[in-house]
């Protein structure tokens, strides 16, 4: 049996960064969302 070699591909350096930065753009969203949640009792302050 021949012995196969799988290479993984490589992701941009840019994509990666910029991925991050959405993780922490929707975490600080969801911790919005909550602080605007308990502060007010209301999902949209003003609509709901």
């Amino acid at each position: 049996m021949k012995k196969q070699t799988t290479e993984t591909p490589r992701v941009e350096e840019g994509k990666v960064i910029a991925e991050r930065l959405n993780g922490y753009a929707a975490f600080v969203g969801c911790w919005a969302l909550i602080g605007a949640y308990l502060t007010t009792g209301q999902i949209i302050p003003g609509v709901v």
